[in-house]
């Protein structure tokens, strides 16, 4: 799953761009945005062969030899897309939507970097605030998160007034995003070390090797959290620019992207405020899963501790039943899905259906302006937080009041940033993929918008009953279990408790 939402990014806007291109180049318009990309591996490449670094970097460092192989990257890729627009004889004009697509990207990573960095004021600020307990982490880290947007919505919107201006068309925009994803190379390999980085320092732990052992890989697992928030920015800000091509598409292949009224219009409105729900209901549902899957573990670790003889006191040879774990949190994950994937699958068939293309429309820019603010706001929330608990675990502070409050803060931005956060970029792509590709089935279709409310209705009681029932399988028994000897557990001295 490492990098999925970005790979749907920049297959998403090479399909998107694709179609916009073949509308109004033809052939040459469709294969512009493969060659580009294909380009851009090429140039990721190159990029990636000059990062070198000393032992002993700091993170400063580390992050000036990732900037080096980004702008090594694309300045091959400004030449490869020169020669791909002359032999392909397209307008210049798009040279430049590419290039400005590219550099927005850029951008957008160096805001992202800022944020979630431990080499810079906000992250450090919140490290700073553990001193004064969890809920002043957990506080202090929305407030970075929330700052977090201003850059790439500004940098975004930029973007499209830009591109706008000089293709005439939804096709710039298109382009745009795929120059943007153009040298994802670099970001997806930067993004996919970070687990394995995190997982060597717990193997280093476990396996208690030398403190210097620990203390790089910490290091890595600190950049790697950075680097994924820069991939998240990445993602999501290609997410807009494809989206809103596929709104594009969508408003053509259904016949109102010439007669609709934004403000006149009984159900665009409307529709813009469902959509801007949507993604706020996504990452309820993405969120209450991870509580549900972290609590079934928490009562089963508990009954275990409870049911197996010496394995609290840890004695040799007796172990955990590891596999009941990892099939709970499977269960419970699988289960906890399928909410979030009817929201996402069914809200355009549903409003399309029951109240006309206009509501759909509405719905997709709606869904498209609130998921872009609230995905970028968890990511960088999430990387922050982990982030400034790793400052305070390398300033030797591990197991103080100080380092306890950032892992609160940590626990929260897990999430945020690896489920949510990247979900988001998704659920606004699929939406929009699922209203082009149904168009005809909207196009002159009857309002049965009594069919539409009584889905409504239906889905609104059902799914809270659903999610009650998480995690699938788990008795009353269990949980009595888990807790059964809690009184006599507080009876015990804080030390063994400790122990």
């Amino acid at each position: 799953g490492m990098g999925a939402d970005q790979y749907s990014s920049f297959v998403g806007s090479i399909v998107a761009s694709s179609l916009l291109g073949l509308d109004n180049y033809g052939y040459a318009g469709g294969a512009l945005p493969f060659w580009i990309s294909m380009a851009g591996i090429i140039a990721a490449i190159i990029g990636m062969l000059t990062v070198r670094t000393n032992e002993g970097a700091s993170q400063h460092d580390l992050l000036n030899v990732l900037r080096r192989a980004i702008f090594v990257a694309a300045t091959f890729e400004l030449g490869f897309m020169a020669i791909i627009i002359k032999v392909l004889e397209m307008d210049w004009a798009l040279y430049f939507c590419l290039l400005i697509g590219l550099f927005a990207g850029i951008a957008i990573s160096f805001w992202s970097e800022y944020f979630t960095s431990s080499a810079y004021s906000p992250t450090r600020r919140i490290a700073s605030s553990g001193i004064f307990g969890p809920a002043n982490v957990v506080i202090e880290g929305i407030s970075v998160g929330s700052y977090s947007t201003i850059g790439p919505v500004l940098i975004i919107a930029s973007t499209i007034i830009a591109v706008r201006a000089l293709s005439g068309s939804a096709f710039g925009i298109a382009l745009a995003s795929t120059g943007l994803l153009s040298i994802l190379g670099i970001t997806l390999a930067t993004d996919a070390y970070g687990p394995v980085a995190d997982n060597a320092g717990g193997i280093a732990e476990m396996a208690r090797m030398p403190a210097h052992v620990r203390q790089n890989t910490d290091t890595l697992d600190a950049l790697g959290n950075t680097t994924a928030a820069v991939g998240k920015g990445f993602a999501v800000g290609s997410a807009v620019l494809t989206a809103v091509s596929l709104l594009t598409s969508y408003t053509k292949r259904v016949g109102i992207q010439s007669t609709i009224d934004a403000i006149s219009d009984p159900f665009f409105i409307p529709g813009v405020l469902v959509g801007a729900m949507l993604p706020y209901a996504f990452s309820a549902l993405t969120m209450g899963a991870v509580a549900c899957a972290a609590g079934s573990v928490v009562i089963e670790v508990r009954r275990q501790l409870n049911e197996i003889v010496g394995l609290r006191e840890g004695k040799e040879g007796v172990n955990a039943d590891h596999t009941r774990c990892v099939a709970m949190v499977t269960g419970a994950a699988l289960y906890m899905m399928v909410p979030p994937a009817f929201l996402v699958i069914f809200s355009p068939i549903v409003l399309g259906i029951g109240l006309g293309p206009e509501m759909l429309a509405g719905m997709l820019l709606g869904a498209i302006s609130s998921g872009f603010v609230l995905g970028g706001m968890m990511n960088a929330a999430g990387g922050a937080w982990d982030n400034a608990k790793k400052m305070n675990e390398k300033d030797g502070q591990k197991g103080s009041f100080k380092h306890k409050a950032t892992v609160v803060g940590d626990t929260v931005g897990d999430p945020f940033k690896d489920t949510s956060g990247p979900a988001i970029n998704i659920q606004i792509k699929l939406m929009s993929y699922i209203s082009v590709v149904l168009a005809p089935l909207f196009k002159n279709q009857k309002r049965y918008w009594w069919a539409a409310l009584i889905i409504i209705g239906v889905l609104a009681l059902a799914t809270p009953i659903y999610i009650y029932m998480c995690p699938p399988g788990l008795k009353d028994e269990d949980r009595i279990a888990a807790f059964k000897d809690k009184k006599e557990y507080s009876k015990v001295s804080t030390t063994e408790q400790e122990k």
